[in-house]
C-alpha cells in the first residue's frame, strides 16, 4: 500500500524537487528519488532499520517498502529491539522515548501510518510550495510523521539540515521563498536567542516538550512568527494542534483536536484518543490501553469549547501532606518568570514524615532561589512552592527534545550531581 502510494506521488510530481541534503548538496526530483529507491537494496533480513539524518534513511525506507519488509527506524547508535515479528498486517515499529517509564515498541499497519500523515497534512495545511526543513530526528514519531511521510505520501519536499545549529539552519534554505520548520522548544529558544530564525519561515511547529508561553510570545513579537504548539504521541500520532494566528495566553492549551481525531476523557480525567492513526498494539507485550483504534493516555486534561487543556500526567502527581499537586502547575508558574529558561518539577520523599513528599525544582535561570520563591508566592499557595531547588545551565533534552522527569528524579534520589 505505502510503496504503491509513493510511486503514484512520484509519477505525478516527477520533475519537481523532492529531497535535498544540505550537508552534501545532493538533491533529487521525485522521479530521481523513485529511481534511486528502485535500485536500493537492504539485504536479506526481515526487518529494515533506517538510521541517521541523511538521504540514506529515506532510500532504506523505500527499499524496505518495495521489498515488503518490516521497518523499525532507529536513532544513530540505537540497538535494534530483539523481539519477534508482530502480527502479519503490521509493517512498522516505533520505539518510544522512555521519558515516562520503560521503553516500548508499538506496531502499526500501513493504513495507520497513512492516516496519521493525512491528519497532519490536512490539519497543519502542509504545502508543496512550503517545503519542510528537516532538523528533528526522522526516527522519532514526530519527524517520521511530519517530514518523511508527507514527502513520500503527499509530495511535500524535504531539505535535510546536518544540524540545528543556528547558522546552519539560517543557510539551509535561504533561497526558498517560504518554508515549514518543525522543531522542539529547545531549538526554537536557541534560534531565537541567536536571532537565527529564517525570515522565510511561513509555518512554525513545536512539539516534543511544552512550549513556554514567554518564548512563543517573544518570537512572535520580534519575528512575527507564530509557533504552533503540537501535541502527539508515538502510540497514536497527532492528537491536538494550536491553529491560532497569535500566541496563546494559557500555557495549558494544547490546541484543538487534529482532523479525524476524536478525544474524550476517562474516569481518571485522562485523554482517550480515537483515530484511524492509533497503533495496532504494543509488541510483544500487549496492553489494554492501546488497540482497536483507541489509545488511553495518562495525560490528565480538560476539554472545553472544542479545545484541549493539559493538566499533567496522572503518574506524576505529588502528594504533599495529603494534597495532590501536578508538577506542571508549578512549571507553568515558573516559566512565566522572564529569567527562567527551562524548569522541571517532581516529587521526592520528604524529610518531614507528615508531608509524605516535597516539591523539587530543577531550574535553568539567572534568578536566585529567593527571587523565584517570592515570584511563585504571588500566584501559588505556599504548599505548592518547591522546598528543594537545583540550578543548572540547561536541562538538555535528548535528540527528540524530551526531558525525562523520571531520569531527573532518579538522579536526585541517587544524590547524583545535578
Amino acid at each position: 500500500m505505502l510503496y504503491e502510494r509513493w510511486r503514484k506521488i512520484a509519477a505525478e510530481r516527477s520533475g519537481q524537487p523532492a529531497l535535498c541534503d544540505a550537508a552534501s548538496g545532493r538533491h533529487w526530483t521525485f522521479g530521481e528519488l523513485l529511481v534511486a529507491g528502485e535500485t536500493r537494496t537492504i539485504g536479506p533480513a526481515g526487518t529494515a532499520f533506517p538510521q541517521g539524518h541523511s538521504p540514506e534513511f529515506i532510500l532504506d525506507l523505500l527499499a524496505a517498502w518495495r521489498e515488503n519488509k518490516m521497518v523499525c527506524p532507529l536513532e544513530p547508535g540505537q540497538t535494534p529491539p530483539q523481539i519477534p515479528l508482530p502480527p502479519v498486517d503490521c509493517v512498522h515499529l516505533k520505539c518510544t522515548s522512555a521519558t515516562t517509564g520503560a521503553a516500548r515498541v508499538i506496531a502499526f499497519t500501513a493504513g495507520q501510518l497513512a492516516a496519521d500523515a493525512e491528519n497532519i497534512v490536512a490539519t497543519m495545511n502542509l504545502r508543496p510550495d512550503w517545503p519542510n526543513l528537516g532538523v528533528i530526528s526522522m526516527a522519532h514519531s514526530y519527524g517520521f510523521s511530519n517530514l518523511v511521510l508527507p514527502l513520500l505520501l503527499h509530495g511535500i519536499p524535504l531539505t535535510l539540515a546536518p544540524s540545528p545549529l543556528p547558522e546552519i539552519v539560517r543557510r539551509a534554505m535561504e533561497n526558498e521563498a517560504a518554508i515549514t520548520l518543525a522543531a522542539v522548544p529547545a531549538m526554537w529558544r536557541a534560534w531565537h536567542e541567536a536571532d537565527a530564525i529564517p525570515p522565510n519561515v511561513r509555518l512554525a511547529i513545536s512539539a516534543g516538550a511544552p512550549l513556554p508561553l514567554a518564548l512563543e510570545q517573544a518570537v512572535f513579537k520580534t519575528r512575527g512568527v507564530k509557533i504552533h504548539n503540537f501535541l502527539g504521541s508515538s502510540e497514536c500520532g497527532g492528537i491536538a494542534y494550536n491553529m491560532d494566528a497569535t500566541p496563546r495566553t494559557d500555557a495549558a492549551l494544547a490546541g484543538s483536536p487534529m482532523r479525524n481525531v476524536k478525544l474524550s476523557l476517562n474516569d481518571d480525567g485522562c485523554l482517550v484518543v480515537r483515530s484511524r492513526a492509533v497503533g495496532e498494539t504494543y509488541w510483544p507485550e500487549k496492553l489494554k490501553s492501546l488497540g482497536g483504534g483507541i489509545f488511553q493516555t495518562s495525560d490528565m486534561a480538560e476539554l472545553k469549547g472544542g479545545l484541549v487543556f493539559l493538566r499533567g500526567r496522572l503518574s506524576d502527581q505529588i502528594n504533599v501532606a495529603g494534597h495532590k499537586l501536578l508538577p506542571e502547575t508549578v512549571e507553568r508558574a515558573l516559566l512565566a518568570h522572564p529569567q527562567v529558561r527551562e524548569c522541571l518539577v517532581f516529587g521526592a520523599p520528604s524529610r518531614d514524615a507528615g508531608r509524605t513528599e516535597m516539591v523539587v525544582a530543577v531550574v535553568a535561570s539567572d534568578a536566585s532561589e529567593m527571587e523565584l520563591r517570592q515570584f511563585l508566592l504571588q500566584t501559588l499557595p505556599a504548599w505548592q512552592v518547591p522546598r528543594e531547588w537545583r540550578f543548572v545551565k540547561s536541562l538538555a533534552g535528548n535528540t527528540r527534545g524530551k526531558i525525562s522527569r523520571a531520569e531527573w528524579r532518579q538522579r536526585y534520589g541517587d544524590k547524583t550531581h545535578i
